[in-house]
């Protein structure tokens, strides 16, 4: 954690660190936040290290231009890009919004979570799919698949629309359910340009105080919060390449990690080859969506 002049921390997640700026009596203001990406890194709900150099700039940066890009879909939460020096980068001042208790996830492709539940019962998050789909079958739509947004260390868990419905009111999940796949639509449409392929996405949603509409919050179509494989080397029935943290996932499951998820011990360090490959793979995946250099 960073201190920062004029601004007091408020809370610090798995990647994030969160601060209320001060106004001239000193006092906590109530109507912004910083939200200040790290170089941390998760998987499996817990933190690793060391973490990835330039990771939380990377981030930062790709969901702004992301926020460009959807602008005509759904308001964003960004307020300004002028933040402290210290931070410079990697932070942005944000609207403070009244979150939804729910973690809008869509999904593109069949992998992951959806492909295990998929195997077992033809369905995701309960929806019946056609038959004959393997790992990496485009689906006939955008899934909508909310799941609990769980406190730190604990796990997120499935919910249904009805649960949303009776979370959010039947109006916010009509909304967070359309605009959660329309997001992960133009994310494509985009990225398919740039020879990348959006499999799923989890994405955040707040509103105003006194307002009804839907506010895109946090961060949007990172190599974080999305799974991203190059579209020249797509091909279903096995994993896929990727441009984001699946990388570190598949090597704390490796034999050469060691680590047993289910035995309650910390994952091991890793290593410099995973940790370097993981910030190219971030650096790629934001040069080849933005067109800039990182």
């Amino acid at each position: 954690m960073t201190e920062l002049t004029g601004f007091t921390h408020l809370y610090s997640g798995k990647v994030r660190d969160l601060y209320a700026p001060l106004g001239p009596d000193g006092r906590v203001r109530d109507d912004h936040l910083l939200l200040v990406a790290s170089d941390r890194i998760s998987a499996y709900d817990v933190v690793l290290d060391p973490p990835i150099p330039d990771k939380g700039e990377i981030l930062t940066r790709m969901s702004l231009w992301w926020f460009d890009q959807l602008a005509d879909l759904v308001p964003n939460h960004v307020v300004s890009r002028d933040v402290p020096a210290a931070v410079r980068g990697r932070a942005v001042l944000v609207e403070r919004l009244a979150m939804l208790p729910v973690e809008c996830i869509g999904r593109a492709y069949l992998t992951g979570s959806g492909l295990a539940e998929y195997r077992v019962s033809g369905t995701v998050c309960g929806m019946p799919l056609p038959p004959g789909l393997v790992d990496g079958s485009p689906l006939p739509e955008v899934l909508f698949t909310p799941t609990t947004k769980a406190a730190f260390g604990e796990h997120d868990e499935a919910m249904s629309y009805a649960d949303v419905e009776a979370a959010v009111g039947t109006d916010r999940a009509a909304e967070a359910s359309r605009l959660t796949r329309a997001i992960l639509a133009r994310g494509n449409a985009i990225a398919a340009e740039r020879g990348i392929l959006i499999a799923d996405t989890k994405v955040e949603f707040g509103h105003r105080s006194g307002e009804s509409g839907l506010v895109l919050a946090d961060e949007v179509l990172t190599p974080d919060s999305s799974r991203f494989w190059p579209a020249d080397q797509w091909a279903p029935g096995g994993p896929q390449p990727s441009f984001d943290k699946q990388f570190v996932r598949d090597w704390l499951v490796s034999r050469a990690a060691g680590w047993d998820r289910a035995g309650g011990e910390p994952p091991p360090s890793l290593p410099d080859e995973v940790v370097e490959r993981t910030r190219a793979k971030y650096v790629e995946a934001y040069e080849r969506l933005t067109g800039e250099s990182f």
